[in-house]
């Protein structure tokens, strides 16, 4: 795949802008680096004459260039061949395989989140799950690229997992069939008491847009008037700054929504109300939002949006804490570099990194059975090698959740079963919009 051809969708995988590099940039690097260039220059001179093996010269380019990057933040990285594919495999939102995101951490691929509705997501696997071997085979210390290529496969075939899960004492084995994945960035539905429900499971083209249509259809399947809105970016990793703009100007009718603050010329930039949508769609309705350790980015963008302008009440767990903007800058015809370029800001001032979002109200998935050992071993951006610093100087301890036990939250994950509540942070937010009026949900004076 070219980078021409997709550089005009790449907004839709993360939170970029895409920015020129200028010849005169170039220049005074040239002049500044010179010295440290021929360092660089004599190591590779050396290799070539005395490794043990003879070596390529397409891996040592690439052992340096992956160098320099992994000397920045985690977010910014060289994008060619597989990345690339991997790159349009998200742009086109549709493969076949287990329906997981994955990173390497420390030599482990660790699931980042499973696809709602996936054959991964169907057999149990969750966001912290660590898998160290496919089919029997250890993949600890491998290559990430050959760990997914692995798990990609003919819808109907089958892989086997072993799944190391932080809290437990032993491994287990799951075998997932593998199945046709198609993103769907936004669904709805319209839940008991004319509260509507709707998810963005990423933000993708047109996501803006798709959450208009799904609240039109919502009002069509009422009886009545729709009396609360529940928008849900758990588990959603982000995605294009323009979509989180939009998405959020939908409920929004004036203000600022984020502004971004870079070192370059061209990119501090501000994002107002009513620039892409006209008035608050759902004007005078109760808003929850919700969040938890996975909502990242254009999530984070929304729903400080929404908290800083008390359009919505955001219920749930701390968000991620990413707080920057990646850039997609091409280089030649095959390749391209993604690069953190800015750190954006809530309408209050306010940066995300590190911190995340603090929801209003802190509601834990008392749902899921491991939820004491998985907000033990939660991953957040604060925990990735070399992530950018929050510029307020946040300490960790500061960040922390009360301890004092909430009675609200008493039920075990087998109570709320023989309730027949699955998912039980929705079923909290529901609940609040049933019982509650339209003056006690956060709503703008």
């Amino acid at each position: 795949m070219k980078v021409a051809a997709f550089l005009r969708s790449a907004a839709l995988v993360t939170a970029v802008a895409l920015i020129p590099a200028t010849t005169a940039t170039m220049a005074q690097v040239d002049g500044r680096a010179g010295p440290e260039f021929s360092k660089v220059f004599a190591v590779y001179q050396r290799i070539q004459a005395s490794y043990v093996e003879p070596v390529e010269d397409e891996v040592l380019i690439r052992g340096m260039i992956d160098g320099m990057l992994g000397a920045l933040d985690p977010h910014s990285g060289y994008l060619d061949g597989s990345d690339l594919q991997r790159l349009e495999t998200m742009i086109d939102g549709n493969y076949s395989g287990l329906g997981l995101s994955v990173l390497m951490e420390d030599g482990a691929v660790k699931v980042i989140s499973p696809f709602k509705g996936s054959p991964a997501d169907k057999q149990g696997i969750k966001a912290g799950d660590f898998i160290t071997h496919l089919d029997g085979k250890l993949i600890y210390g491998g290559d990430l690229d050959d760990a997914v290529a692995q798990m990609r496969g003919k819808a109907g075939t089958s892989i086997q997992l072993t799944i190391f899960r932080p809290g437990r004492d032993e491994p287990f084995e799951v075998d997932v069939t593998r199945g046709v994945i198609e993103l769907e960035p936004v669904t709805h539905e319209l839940a008991a008491g004319n509260v509507g429900v709707i998810t963005v499971n990423e933000f993708s083209a047109d996501v803006g847009a798709d959450v208009f249509n799904a609240w039109t259809k919502i009002q069509e399947e009422a009886t009545g008037r729709v009396s609360g809105l529940v928008l849900d970016l758990r588990s959603n990793p982000g995605g294009s700054l323009d979509e989180a703009v939009a998405l959020s100007d939908l409920f929004l009718d004036e203000g600022r929504i984020v502004s971004q603050r870079g070192r370059a010329r061209g990119e501090t930039l501000l994002y107002d109300a009513e620039t892409v949508f006209r008035g608050d769609m759902a004007d005078g309705l109760p808003l929850i939002v919700l969040i938890d350790a996975g909502s990242a980015s254009a999530s984070e963008i929304v729903a400080g949006a929404l908290q800083d302008h008390r359009r919505a009440l955001v219920m749930g767990e701390r968000s991620f804490g990413k707080g920057s903007v990646q850039s997609l800058l091409p280089l030649g015809r095959d390749a391209a570099l993604k690069l953190t370029t800015a750190r954006y800001y809530t309408p209050k001032g306010a940066s995300v990194q590190e911190g995340g979002i603090k929801p209003d109200i802190t509601v834990p998935q008392l749902s899921d059975p491991d939820l004491a050992l998985r907000a033990k071993y939660q991953t957040r951006e604060s925990d990735l090698r070399g992530h950018l610093i929050n510029e307020l100087g946040i300490k960790d301890e500061e960040l922390e959740s009360d301890e004092i036990d909430d009675p609200r939250f008493k039920l075990t994950s087998e109570q709320l079963e023989e309730q027949g509540i699955e998912d039980f942070q929705l079923h909290y937010a529901l609940e609040t919009l049933r019982r509650t009026t339209k003056s006690s949900v956060a709503l703008r004076k």
